[in-house]
């Protein structure tokens, strides 16, 4: 019974995350700040109750002002570095590999995914502020058989990660938005991370 309870939490805070990166995508990418909790409710097909546990979450920390039919979001960073705080990356990974070749070479014999991290930003950026070594990816079950069949098991350290991606991820392009780039980016411990943070930073006139 606590296993399957263990299991609801996560899922739940799964879609908290997917409602964070909507407000933070229409705030950032589309330069809309007015929400209603029926309308994200709508637009994720995720459940009105959830909707609300996030806008509480935001609300609580002052990243909104909520008002009788709807709410503003009034300071991006903040709940941008609070997704970032919470986001547990590894805990997606659904497979990793070393793939003995330039990651060039990885991210065009991928099958369709959704970037992350570096790769995602260097193809939403067109460039790439360091060298980097892994590849990052989300995909669903329809994909992973295929990744698998490319890029076989290999016990060495990994270059490439499989991410689990949810079911709202798709409807935000091949490299996904530029807060789940940022977020990730966050979570990710090679070195150079860092310098695309910044970067990413310099780029987003929210977080300057």
């Amino acid at each position: 019974m606590l296993k399957s309870t263990g299991i609801l939490a996560v899922d739940v805070m799964k879609k908290i995350e997917q409602v964070f990166r909507e407000i933070l995508y229409q705030t950032m990418e589309k330069q809309g700040y007015r929400f209603t909790q029926l309308g994200l409710s709508k637009t994720l097909s995720i459940s009105l109750s959830v909707v609300n546990l996030a806008v509480k979450k935001l609300e609580r920390i002052g990243a909104l002002k909520v008002q009788k039919m709807s709410f503003n979001a009034i300071d991006i960073k903040k709940i941008l570095y609070y997704w970032a705080s919470i986001r547990r990356l590894d805990k997606d990974i659904i497979y990793q590999t070393r793939a003995e070749m330039p990651v060039t070479e990885i991210e065009k014999n991928l099958p369709e995914v959704v970037y992350a991290g570096y790769s995602a930003y260097k193809f939403k950026f067109k460039d790439v502020p360091a060298d980097y070594s892994e590849v990052y990816a989300y995909a669903g079950d329809d994909e992973l058989p295929e990744i698998i069949k490319r890029f076989p098991e290999n016990k060495k350290k990994p270059n490439l990660f499989i991410l689990n991606k949810d079911d709202n991820l798709d409807k935000y392009s091949k490299t996904g938005t530029i807060a789940q780039i940022f977020v990730d980016l966050w979570n990710m411990k090679e070195w150079y991370a860092k310098e695309f943070l910044t970067q990413i930073g310099n780029k987003a006139k929210e977080l300057k």
